[in-house]
């Protein structure tokens, strides 16, 4: 079912039980995915205690996951396997483990809200300002240099000077060495 925001009142519980719905939870489900130090039985263990609070009262643990992915997608379903493949190939701009500063910086300038001090502020209300920062905050502009396609700046002081800025505010490499391996074979391809 799908959900809207402005006048559906967002999910605290999926098929009957209550789930970690706090923005803290999401951003922390995030980071896990991102650790290669855990194995994908690990992942799903964490990933369980993290969202639920009634662990014990889940009597599918398939469906358990599925219901978190839906959740962590703010409800939003894959539209086609293209789609999945695009956002797979897409470079990562944002990092709330690196980040954290200038998202929490963000949040404060345009709306006034303290990430680290607020009680509670469901993820999917936190998502949704976080896709609206506008492009004045330095996070977003940030985010903008990350993004940016060098290979289409023609004007080559543009382009030394958006390459210094994407290098200045470069993400560390998080990929695996196979990981690593893979995509530079598969710039061959």
């Amino acid at each position: 079912k799908m959900i809207n925001i402005l006048i559906d009142k967002l999910p605290t519980e999926i098929d009957g039980l209550k789930i970690n719905s706090d923005f803290r939870t999401s951003i922390l489900f995030e980071l896990l995915m991102q650790d290669n130090e855990f194995s994908n039985e690990e992942k799903i263990a964490q990933t369980l205690e993290l969202y639920y609070p009634d662990i014990d009262k889940i009597t599918d643990i398939e469906k358990a996951i599925e219901n978190v992915l839906w959740f962590y997608k703010c409800g939003e379903e894959e539209k086609t396997s293209q789609k999945k493949q695009e956002r797979n190939k897409q470079k990562q701009i944002y990092s709330y483990e690196f980040d954290d500063k200038y998202i929490y910086s963000a949040f404060r300038e345009q709306y006034n809200i303290n990430l680290n001090s607020i009680k509670y502020l469901h993820w999917w209300e936190f998502k949704a300002l976080f896709n609206s920062l506008n492009e004045d905050v330095l996070f977003s502009k940030i985010m903008g240099y990350r993004a940016i396609d060098l290979s289409k700046i023609k004007d080559k002081n543009m382009k030394k000077q958006y390459k210094k800025l994407k290098d200045i505010y470069a993400l560390p490499d998080m990929r695996t060495e196979e990981e690593k391996e893979n995509d530079f074979a598969e710039a061959f391809l």
